[in-house]
């Protein structure tokens, strides 16, 4: 190389600081800003007023006496939590839902994951049954339950349950009555589980379809049949996406309420009469029913507690957020 070529090339490179400079700092784009400002700024003036402000407007009513009111009147302390802790039809509630909790969360688990494998194995089609499957999480959980209620298990010898029922001699059934054995069971699992089960079947079906497929070529090459390969490939694979699954469906069942509300009680807020309350439509009762928002309030971090606590138990049992 010559010896001007190579004085060109040392009149390219950058130059280094002087010793006691500052680097420049880059001049701050003010359109960028404010356009972020205007995107962003609806939705943080959003959240901050109707969720943020309201969380913290209900937790400064849940330690006053706020019937009839959502102005804080009367300091009363920790007595709204102590007397719904001591309230017989809030710990039935509580009850209720831990029942309903231990029976759907694992059926629901086991039924989405066997879905999932079943259409993850179609050749053909897979699209198809994907679509099928997912359509009922996009209806209402009202319109759903009014239909269960009206249509499918209605009490009467027309109903779907009940003419099914007669077709294998059966009698006609009082579904939605606090009968002997309780039969309205029946109706709200089966409408929970008919609402989720395409949800987290597409859950895990994108976890399973993440699962490289030469694991799987191994497998087959050493002999292993469809079990062993389930067991030692399939299932450790999809840990985190089990976790993740179960979380859900662990909060969403401490959550029922539409199903609970639309297919026991009439419409009108109050109304006890119905054989079984989970905590939310206590809650709604209590606070629109009674008007003691300082009742509903508590009650409601109650919940909150309650489901924060155990989904930590059950993160850190199932081991979410680890690495495999």
């Amino acid at each position: 190389m010559s010896v001007p070529a190579l004085t060109r090339d040392r009149r390219a490179l950058p130059r280094p600081a002087a010793r006691g400079t500052r680097p420049r700092r880059r001049r701050t784009d003010w359109r960028k800003v404010g356009a972020f400002v205007l995107l962003t700024g609806p939705m943080v003036i959003g959240l901050g007023i109707f969720k943020y402000l309201a969380i913290g407007w209900s937790f400064l009513l849940s330690f006053n006496k706020a019937r009839g009111t959502l102005t804080p009147g009367h300091w009363v302390g920790f007595d709204n939590y102590t007397f719904l802790l001591q309230d017989e039809a809030f710990r039935s509630s509580l009850t209720t839902i831990a029942g309903f909790t231990l029976f759907i969360v694992p059926v629901t688990f086991v039924l989405a994951l066997a879905l999932a494998v079943g259409v993850n194995s179609v050749m053909r089609g897979k699209a198809y049954f994907r679509t099928a499957f997912l359509l009922p999480a996009a209806v209402s959980y009202v319109a759903a339950a009014l239909i269960w209620k009206m249509c499918l298990f209605n009490g009467l010898p027309s109903g779907v349950a009940n003419a099914i029922g007669a077709l294998l001699g059966m009698e006609v059934q009082p579904w939605l009555s606090g009968t002997d054995p309780p039969l309205y069971w029946i109706v709200i699992v089966t409408l929970r589980l008919w609402l989720q089960l395409g949800l987290y079947m597409v859950l895990f079906l994108a976890g399973l379809q993440s699962i490289p497929p030469h694991l799987y070529e191994a497998a087959a090459l050493d002999g292993a049949g469809r079990r062993q390969t389930f067991r030692h490939i399939t299932f450790p694979l999809l840990r985190p996406t089990s976790a993740a699954i179960l979380m859900l469906i662990l909060i969403n069942a401490f959550q029922a309420f539409d199903e609970f509300f639309n297919l026991f009680n009439t419409g009108q807020a109050g109304n006890a009469s119905a054989p079984v309350r989970p905590p939310l439509v206590y809650l709604y009762d209590s606070a629109l029913g009674d008007q003691n928002y300082g009742v509903g309030s508590a009650g409601a971090f109650i919940l909150t507690a309650i489901i924060v606590a155990v989904t930590l138990l059950q993160g850190r049992v199932v081991g979410f957020g680890r690495r495999n």
